[in-house]
């Protein structure tokens, strides 16, 4: 039989025998990750729309321009067809006939 069914009478204790580490003691080591990041903020400078700037402006006036110069230009009404290209070797769907052939160099076999 063996030893792994058997019950334990002396459960292992560390940190008291001969070549054993206290395992309360702190340890020195450390890993990359424990480290402190980001350590610096970033604010925005001159020109980044900072809160001095934004207070500063008067944005329903800046949209009322922009809505009158786009009003000015009048509405037209897209054309589907406007943006479609036309293939230059498509053949309407229309004019084609079950009886002629597809292409013309199909009429000129000698087997037909």
């Amino acid at each position: 039989m063996t030893t792994a069914a058997r019950p334990t009478f002396e459960p292992a204790r560390g940190g008291q025998g001969r070549g054993e580490k206290d395992l309360s003691a702190i340890s020195k080591q450390y890993s990359s990750r424990d480290l402190p990041g980001h350590t610096k903020l970033k604010f925005r400078e001159h020109g980044q729309g900072t809160t001095e700037e934004l207070r500063n402006r008067d944005f329903r006036k800046e949209l009322d321009e922009r809505e009158r110069e786009k009003d000015k230009g009048g509405r037209r009404v897209p054309d589907i067809r406007d943006n479609k290209r036309l293939k230059l070797d498509q053949v309407p769907a229309a004019s084609l006939d079950a009886d002629d052939p597809l292409n013309e160099d199909d009429s000129d076999d000698p087997d037909s």
